[in-house]
């Protein structure tokens, strides 16, 4: 059978999906789109519910599970993207405590306090998951993990990642439980070069936001740590800062 109508209920929850964080919540299922995306959440064992396919777009082999086969026109009624690939498929969301979080000796971890934009999100899931970094801590986040962007502007990596949403107080226990290196972004005096730091033993880097960066909590937490600079701009974009510091961190432990 081939939905045509916008107004099929299951297309209506397609797109309430995609729009509605709460919705997202409640339903405990989420939307990916693009066959790369939806590759990566199955190989990461993700449970699909359910695939909506267009067969005038979708040029890879059908996956298992059930298939609702939609016009051009639904989906991109239906697609994030427009007429992406063909492929979108719905999954079950899963839950996660950073308590059952196991560091290796050498793990580094990135954590970022208050992030807001999905896409800054994306960007930093795909910089953490490129250079090894062995899990991502949202602190105090504002960010839905399963927001489309998220999963769009990391290119599927959100579901190869140990990614954990947790508030400070849990953060730093953790992060103290463990006997990590803590260093921190806060501009002072103490700051120094991050190549300085050393990544090849437990190591935890936090960033805050563009707007304020770290908040007060991390006062006195950690070593403060600076990317080193020769333009006359002071600051960097979080994703691209946190990208520099993945590569290091992976540049020591290969050096």
């Amino acid at each position: 059978m081939l939905i045509e109508s916008f107004q099929n209920d299951k297309i209506k929850n397609v797109t309430k999906l995609l729009a509605d964080n709460r919705f997202r919540k409640k339903s405990k299922v989420f939307v990916v789109e693009g066959q790369q995306e939806n590759e990566r959440a199955l190989q990461y064992g993700f449970e699909p519910v359910e695939f909506f396919i267009c067969e005038n777009i979708f040029k890879g082999k059908l996956p298992e599970g059930r298939i609702h086969h939609v016009s051009e026109k639904v989906y991109e009624k239906i697609a994030y993207r427009g007429s992406s690939e063909g492929i979108i498929g719905i999954y079950k969301t899963k839950e996660s405590s950073l308590s059952s979080f196991v560091p290796k000796e050498d793990s580094t971890v990135i954590i970022v306090e208050g992030v807001e934009k999905p896409g800054n999100l994306g960007a930093i899931l795909r910089s953490c998951e490129a250079f090894g970094i062995d899990a991502l801590i949202v602190a105090n986040g504002k960010a839905d993990f399963y927001n489309p962007n998220v999963i769009r502007s990391s290119v599927g990596c959100l579901f190869g990642m140990d990614v954990y949403d947790a508030g400070n107080e849990e953060t730093l226990e953790f992060l103290e439980k463990n006997q990590f290196n803590i260093y921190t972004t806060l501009m002072d005096e103490t700051a120094e070069d991050m190549y300085k730091r050393d990544f090849t033993q437990r190591s935890a880097v936090l960033f805050g936001t563009e707007h304020s960066g770290l908040s007060d909590f991390w006062i006195g937490k950690g070593k403060n740590t600076l990317i080193p600079m020769a333009g006359s701009i002071d600051s960097l974009n979080l994703s691209n800062a946190v990208a520099i510091t993945c590569y290091e961190s992976l540049k020591q432990k290969k050096g």
